[in-house]
């Protein structure tokens, strides 16, 4: 049985694609369990269905913890539920950004705590459907010394989904390489309210895009080792702004219903650490602060 802890876009289609009666969502403190989370699923190729993914019953034991709530609500969701769990259970994370993967792993660093980087696409044009945008790739990798030798486990779990799962020994750096995406595109998208590929034109962009990018560069050489150029680095952002040209990254859906944004773990984060380390970093720290005026 695998528990999923957060019931927006990316944890029900996670409940959509491992196989039925393998699956359970979390109730959170004060949340009924007699009840279920319906909805109509629309994968990427095929027919609608319909789906009902009941809620993990008290007692119950799952071999494996999915954490799919956003990046701000992370340590508080866990910390509500995470006593009912064995000590041994493996936990993995699937959220946007960096910082609430380190607060998680240094709360709990006795137990298996586990990173996930994806570029699988979900979203939920309407209540009640959710729609699988887009195929890709599922990284997963320690964050605790005790998750090391849960990887294996975890990547077999989630590969009876259908969907392509690879272990990763270094998920920070895979998670930097999607921070950096992340980036340079979702707060423009938001700024601007226009879907990805709408940012390439924008002046906003245009004239600050370069520095954003010295910027990433410096930091992921600084606090990870990783060397890339802003010019690497630009080309990467701009070859996934055109392939994704008509989406709405979930940074502007979260500004166009008024909820809270993740920019405190994509920007946010890059602005924090740049002061840690004494790196300027005007374009991120200006891009988070639009970003938060909005929301």
């Amino acid at each position: 049985m695998i528990g999923i802890l957060g019931a927006g876009s990316l944890g029900r289609l996670w409940g959509a694609m491992l196989p039925a009666g393998g699956v359970a969502f979390i109730a959170r403190p004060g949340e009924p369990t007699g009840a279920s989370v319906d909805y109509r699923f629309r994968p990427f190729e095929g027919p609608e269905s319909q789906v009902r993914i009941p809620f993990l019953q008290p007692g119950d034991e799952p071999e494996l913890i999915l954490v799919t709530t956003k990046a701000g609500d992370t340590l508080d969701a866990v910390a509500g539920v995470i006593n009912q769990f064995a000590i041994d259970t493996p936990i993995l994370l699937f959220q946007n950004g960096l910082g609430s993967q380190q607060a998680v792993a240094k709360r709990w660093p006795e137990r298996p705590i586990l990173a996930a980087s994806t570029t699988e696409g979900a979203n939920r044009p309407e209540s009640g459907l959710l729609v699988h945008a887009g195929t890709g790739d599922t990284w997963v990798g320690p964050m605790t010394s005790p998750a090391k030798v849960t990887v294996r486990k975890a990547v077999t779990m989630l590969a009876t989904s259908g969907m392509k799962i690879h272990p990763e020994t270094d998920i920070v750096q895979r998670l930097w390489q999607k921070l950096i995406i992340n980036a340079g595109i979702n707060p423009y998208t938001a700024i601007l309210d226009c879907p990805n590929g709408k940012i390439l034109d924008a002046p906003l962009y245009q004239s600050t895009i370069d520095q954003l990018c010295l910027e990433l560069s410096q930091l992921m050489d600084a606090a990870v080792r990783i060397r890339q150029t802003p010019d690497a680095l630009r080309e990467r952002i701009e070859q996934v702004a055109r392939n994704t040209a008509g989406n709405t990254s979930s940074m502007r859906a979260d500004v166009q219903r008024g909820r809270q944004t993740e920019i405190d773990f994509i920007n946010g984060y890059v602005a924090k650490l740049g002061k840690e380390l004494g790196i300027e970093t005007p374009v991120n720290q200006m891009l988070t602060e639009r970003v938060q005026q909005l929301s």
